[in-house]
């Protein structure tokens, strides 16, 4: 499926939170530009020189008793942003997020379908 189909079948949700992209021991802080089921975006950190090829760990803090943890892929890179793809998620990050897309989605019945296709695709919850 291409980007463009997946954007319009998960809606991304413009929000600022501390992030941080995890490589091993290496970490970055990044300023979040945008949040969805699927994944998430992000201005290219100072310092950048990760290694695309490998997995990262990105922690976004939506308060100091809440934090989306998820397993991502490095998708695309665009002159200033990075796309990451969540390859596998907690199911308390999982709640939280669903709970920041709900808030900002007008209709609960577009969270309702995207929440759906998001476990038809793939199984992302992580044991």
């Amino acid at each position: 499926m291409s980007e463009q189909n997946e954007r319009r079948r998960f809606k991304r949700i413009a929000f600022d939170a501390p992030t941080e992209l995890i490589q091993g021991a290496r970490r970055w802080k990044a300023a979040l530009v945008d949040i969805s089921l699927k994944g998430l975006l992000v201005e290219v950190p100072s310092s950048w020189d990760a290694d695309g090829e490998q997995l990262f760990d990105a922690e976004v803090t939506l308060s100091p008793d809440a934090k989306v943890l998820m397993q991502v892929q490095l998708r695309h890179i665009e002159e200033t942003q990075l796309g990451f793809i969540c390859l596998h998620i907690d199911l308390a990050s999982m709640e939280h997020l669903r709970r920041l897309v709900e808030l900002n989605l007008a209709d609960r019945t577009e969270l309702e379908r995207e929440f759906h296709q998001l476990i038809e695709d793939q199984d992302l919850l992580a044991p």
